[in-house]
């Protein structure tokens, strides 16, 4: 049937407990593979429910490190087993050990316990206490085999998603589902953008969120197939939204149906002028989009010229 069930792990943390949220993490993936879940998704840096430090605070700064697990450590290895027991995949998100400072990882495991890929978050939120995180410097998608289905499935968390060069370079890659762990208020114009990423790449994208009060869920899922048949009329692409609460929603998404509409339609890549696109690599930053706090991938200038000087409003930023 080409059947692909994302149950999208809406969860209220215990904070910095990470026995805890393991406990948790482990109840609700069993919860999602007994409604018939082929991947199990966790909401962003579960394993110490995207808890940071006071930035006014720099000593708090190392206590925060600490907690990082590596990819090779209990915490994932727990859920490699739980993934192996219960025949479904899992994307485990946590604050991983790195040299330097910590990173945002998810990790997707397999059906049968296997780490397929660990994806470390790029748009790091580095106006905000983020600027702790070492960034990642790469999209990556793995090929996931399913009860029914073989999928490429692409990673990206959170901001990651607000910026639309995430979901456009997996698809180039050739996702086909991208699955986004997240940790911030989803209201309307967030959804929008993220129904928008599914639509103009023609990709099933599916997001779990934080429950209330930590955040306000609404875990959403949407397919990119926005109009019924060859020449059928356009149709509403959510899937599932979720409400405020705790909860495990299942999105199910048909492959058949989402290939045949990526194989006869215009977005995509399909008609892209890519010789257009150069500027979209440069690292200039012009005003009013100059922020001190922001990094770039290597060396970067900031057009420091009469026409592009930042002004003292970004100056103080």
């Amino acid at each position: 049937m080409g059947i692909v069930r994302v149950a999208l792990l809406q969860m209220a943390s215990s904070g910095k407990d990470q026995d805890a949220n393991r406990v948790k993490g482990e109840e609700f993936c069993r919860r999602a593979a007994a409604m018939g879940a082929d991947i199990a998704l966790f909401p962003e840096m579960w394993n110490i429910g995207y808890t940071f430090f006071d930035p006014k605070r720099p000593d708090e700064r190392d206590q925060w490190a600490v907690q990082a697990v590596g990819e090779d450590g209990p915490f994932v290895a727990h859920f490699r087993d739980l993934a192996k027991e219960l025949r479904i995949a899992i994307a485990i998100t946590y604050l991983q050990k790195w040299p330097g400072s910590p990173r945002n990882v998810v990790s997707l495991i397999d059906r049968r316990g296997n780490l397929l890929l660990t994806y470390a978050k790029v748009h790091t939120c580095d106006f905000d206490v983020e600027s702790a995180l070492t960034p990642g410097d790469d999209f990556a998608v793995a090929e996931l085999d399913t009860r029914e289905e073989r999928l490429q499935i692409g990673l990206m968390i959170c901001y990651d998603r607000e910026h639309p060069e995430s979901a456009r370079i997996l698809m180039l890659k050739g996702a086909e589902i991208i699955l986004t762990p997240n940790a911030c208020e989803l209201e309307a114009n967030r959804i929008g953008q993220f129904r928008a990423r599914a639509f103009e790449n023609m990709v099933g994208v599916a997001m779990a969120n934080y429950a209330a009060p930590k955040d306000n869920g609404h875990s959403v899922a949407f397919s990119p197939v926005a109009f019924a048949g060859e020449d059928g009329p356009s149709r509403n692409t959510l899937i599932i939204e979720a409400g405020e609460a705790e909860g495990v929603y299942l999105a199910t998404f048909d492959m058949d149906e989402i290939r045949a509409y990526r194989e006869r339609e215009a977005w995509g890549n399909a008609f892209r002028k890519p010789r257009s696109y150069g500027m979209l690599t440069h690292l200039d930053v012009r005003p009013p989009f100059v922020r001190p706090s922001a990094r770039r991938q290597g060396d970067y200038n900031l057009l420091d010229t009469p026409q592009t000087r930042p002004s003292k409003l970004t100056q103080s930023l």
